[in-house]
């Protein structure tokens, strides 16, 4: 039989900094697809980079909202 344990404590992250370094890799993404330019029929990789930018903000937005308990 397993004794429990009691959870342990969060880890402390800067979720702000995870979310922000993530859509910075989207953009930079975005920057070589449009220097580079895919072929016609890989354009929704362009797309592809400017859904990942709009989430990273509405994501940097989300974390940084007060918390209402």
């Amino acid at each position: 039989m397993k004794q429990w344990h009691p959870d342990p404590e969060p880890i402390k992250t800067n979720d702000t900094l995870a979310v922000a370094v993530g859509t910075a890799v989207w953009a930079v993404a975005l920057v070589a697809l449009l220097i580079f330019r895919p072929a016609p029929e890989n354009t929704w990789w362009i797309w592809t980079c400017v859904t990942g930018i709009g989430f990273g903000l509405f994501g940097m937005w989300f974390v940084r909202r007060p918390r209402r308990n």
